[in-house]
């Protein structure tokens, strides 16, 4: 696998070199906003590693950069300054798969890591069908109604997929919030977080066939059918 190191300072910049290496990635450095927007112009990667405070620029602008590549599945790990639920949540809204606070452990980076791969590695199953008419591919990230593209943004598209593994079952805002990349506490601050990304999946679904089979669940959060 690839991977790309934005870090400016020197220790964690060598430390996160040994993990990358020993880990066997493929991989390659930047020190500023400059040289990791210059790489991200020039492939995919399949993990950008990206501190937030860069000497010319704010790391959290390179995200929809890195993860312009619809055809490639590129995962994010944001290092913010502090672990405020401010900083965190912007790296989310934008696209980060995690956001850890600096100094960056690590252990917890494999570990997150490895999680990562293995629902990549999950998502090599068949495709879901469901609904009047939708598949969901699992393995290339797309939905479809028939022949017709549906878009969902990344999010969307992971909120639907957990309703659908567990269909039948209610899952929770907070299950749902998780499943996205937010802290649990992180669903206190905006209730509606889950609320908002459902009606979006609905609306997308709804020119094609009707999404009712999104039921909710009062008080819980939401059920597939």
């Amino acid at each position: 696998m690839t991977a790309l190191l934005i870090e400016p300072d020197e220790g964690p910049r060598q430390a996160l070199r040994a993990f990358l290496h020993q880990a066997q990635y493929r991989f390659d450095v930047a020190k500023t906003f400059t040289e990791g927007a210059a790489r991200l112009a020039g492939q995919p990667y399949d993990f950008v590693l990206l501190a937030q405070a860069l000497p010319d620029g704010d790391g959290l602008h390179l995200l929809p950069v890195a993860l312009r590549h619809e055809d490639h599945f590129t995962s994010c790990i944001l290092f913010t300054a502090t672990d405020a639920v401010e900083e965190r949540l912007q790296g989310f809204a934008l696209g980060a798969d995690e956001c850890l606070a600096k100094p960056v452990s690590v252990a917890e980076l494999e570990r997150r890591m490895r999680v990562i791969v293995r629902q990549r590695v999950g998502l090599k199953r068949p495709a879901i069908h469901f609904g009047k008419g939708f598949v969901l591919d699992l393995a290339a990230r797309r939905l479809c109604h028939g022949s017709q593209p549906v878009h969902l943004s990344r999010k969307q598209f992971d909120v639907l997929h957990l309703l659908l593994q567990r269909r039948g079952q209610a899952v929770t805002r907070q299950e749902l919030s998780a499943h996205i990349g937010r802290h649990p506490h992180d669903h206190q601050e905006n209730s509606n977080y889950i609320d908002v990304h459902i009606m979006n999946v609905r609306r997308a679904l709804a020119p094609y066939a009707p999404a009712d089979f999104l039921e909710t669940v009062n008080g819980i959060g939401y059920r597939a059918a």
